[in-house]
């Protein structure tokens, strides 16, 4: 999140209107006000499995903020398939893998289980289906012969930085062809 708002200075297309939060206490908050962007947290405990009601509440500060384009990043939570449609083509997310691979959990001790020689990161537009929609950019690392789950996924967290910017600055501009990196 802080790589994106960073990102949207000068010539870019895109300003942050608003990070929220499913979790109050999430660092990313702080950092959001520190850099004067709006915050809103919409805790799904109280929900309990009433995802419809936590997203009805969530969608309240997010309409107010009037975003052209919904950035995910750490957003943990799966959304309901309504919540999803009603931003079609407008809904980003990383996932830490190299998509249509590992899609869900546990993707940096998945590749290195596989045997994989790479791993990395992907961009793509949200779908009602996890973790799946058109591919707007990919960014490789090698899997290191010593490789853990945590150290892969520092190498790969660096290059998410790279990539999510690079994603969003063409997709605001109307670009949607795959950053490769």
């Amino acid at each position: 999140m802080v790589a994106l708002a960073e990102s949207m200075k000068g010539d870019h297309p895109a300003r942050p209107v608003l990070v929220a939060s499913n979790d109050p206490d999430a660092d990313g908050l702080a950092k959001a006000c520190a850099m004067g962007v709006p915050t809103a947290a919409v805790d799904h405990r109280p929900f309990g499995g009433d995802r419809a009601g936590f997203e009805a509440e969530l969608l309240k500060p997010i309409l107010a903020a009037k975003p052209d384009i919904i950035c995910l990043a750490g957003f943990m939570r799966v959304l309901t398939p309504d919540f999803v449609k009603r931003f079609r083509g407008r809904m980003l997310n990383i996932h830490p893998s190299l998509l249509p691979n590992y899609p869900g959990l546990n993707t940096h001790a998945r590749a290195i289980a596989a045997g994989d020689c790479e791993a990395g990161c992907t961009v793509h537009e949200v779908t009602p289906l996890l973790d799946d929609g058109p591919i707007l950019g990919q960014a490789r690392v090698p899997v290191l012969p010593d490789d853990t789950p945590d150290t892969l996924a520092a190498r790969v967290l660096g290059r998410e930085h790279e990539l999510y910017p690079a994603v969003l600055r063409r997709f605001a501009a109307g670009n949607r062809a795959p950053v490769l990196i």
